[in-house]
């Protein structure tokens, strides 16, 4: 997998990067999507499985270059780069589009997942009673999930770095939204608005040396929980590429239709007109994160009238189906370039 890559290429890794992090962060949406439309999925699922026990016998053994090498390390530093950035920049970004236009931002979403559904189904021809029910449990499970109540927020270490396995499924796992499994799971504002927040704060705090931090035990909770977080995220995304790797040989077919599943599922996450329910005090008020927006319990879906405002976020979910055509269209040309 690994390939002399120019600079066009590096700098489009990056950009990958940058979408799948953003793609994690947002509720409904899959980073393993992204990965899948822009044709680089395989070789991510390929890199991630060879972080095994060679993999570690060279790093101890100090030969950087051959492990480098050997993990197709090029590759996922460009990835991972991008999706460090994104938590620190588009996703912040995503954050306040959100939040101040919320119907279209979800319609351009809503279009990318059909877009999608579009780009995996259409060349998968192996259809047959297992893959049709492989496709209605994908579709079931989907659908199930986004009806779920949420639990409540829980900042013990174990159960954080639970959530970071199970979070990181979204990477490796197209449809499975990790970031909405952290709102069911009661810690999508701790985990992924807290926790972030105070390493950024944190950050800007150090280059202008101020290290005031030291004494602030709020923020070095927040730093524990990220770290065990990210550490659970790092043996979570390993051992889903092993295992996905292994499913994707030995059931290739069954595996793709389940996806297609999960993502057709996914929809119902994403369905643009919908009112949200916020988590509330006992006494009534809502209930704010750090950045003091009001924290996301679940959704309640509608359909829309006719009218300006639907036309437009309809036109938007086509500028969402026209996303994802423009990214098949990259992927191929980039796949026949290093084919």
């Amino acid at each position: 997998m690994q390939s002399t890559r120019t600079f066009t290429d590096k700098l489009f890794l990056v950009l990958k990067g940058l979408g799948m992090g953003a793609a994690n962060k947002v509720p409904g949406i899959s980073g393993g999507v992204v990965a899948f439309v822009a044709g680089f999925y395989e070789e991510f699922i390929y890199s991630l499985q060879k972080v095994n026990a060679k993999a570690f016998k060279l790093l101890i053994n100090g030969r950087f270059k051959s492990f480098f090498q050997y993990i197709n390390g090029r590759f996922l530093s460009l990835l991972f780069l991008g999706m460090i950035v994104s938590y620190f920049s588009v996703s912040k970004i995503l954050d306040y589009l959100i939040r101040h236009y919320e119907l279209y931002v979800w319609s351009v979403f809503f279009g990318m997942i059909i877009g999608s559904i579009y780009y995996i189904s259409k060349d998968f021809k192996d259809w047959n009673y297992k893959t049709y029910l492989a496709l209605i449990i994908g579709i079931v499970f989907g659908v199930g999930i986004s009806f779920l109540d949420p639990a409540t927020e829980n900042d013990n270490l174990i159960f954080v770095f639970f959530c970071g396995v199970i979070s990181v499924s979204g990477m490796t796992l197209p449809g499975f939204s990790g970031s909405f499994i952290l709102i069911l799971l009661g810690n999508y504002v701790l985990l992924l608005v807290d926790s972030v927040n105070a390493l950024y704060d944190t950050f800007a705090e150090l280059i202008t040396g101020d290290f005031s931090f030291i004494n602030n035990i709020e923020r070095l909770r927040m730093l524990k929980v990220l770290a065990v977080f990210t550490i659970g995220s790092v043996v979570g995304l390993v051992t889903f590429s092993h295992i996905l790797n292994y499913i994707l040989k030995h059931y290739k077919s069954i595996t793709i239709s389940t996806i297609i599943g999960f993502i057709i599922g996914s929809l119902g996450v994403v369905w643009p007109w919908k009112k949200t329910i916020y988590k509330t005090h006992m006494e009534g008020a809502y209930k704010l994160d750090s950045s003091g927006s009001k924290v996301i319990e679940n959704y309640t879906r509608f359909l829309p009238e006719l009218n300006n405002e639907t036309y437009l976020a309809i036109g938007y979910i086509i500028l969402g189906i026209m996303i994802v055509l423009a990214l098949e269209i990259y992927g191929k040309k980039t796949r026949k370039t290093h084919g």
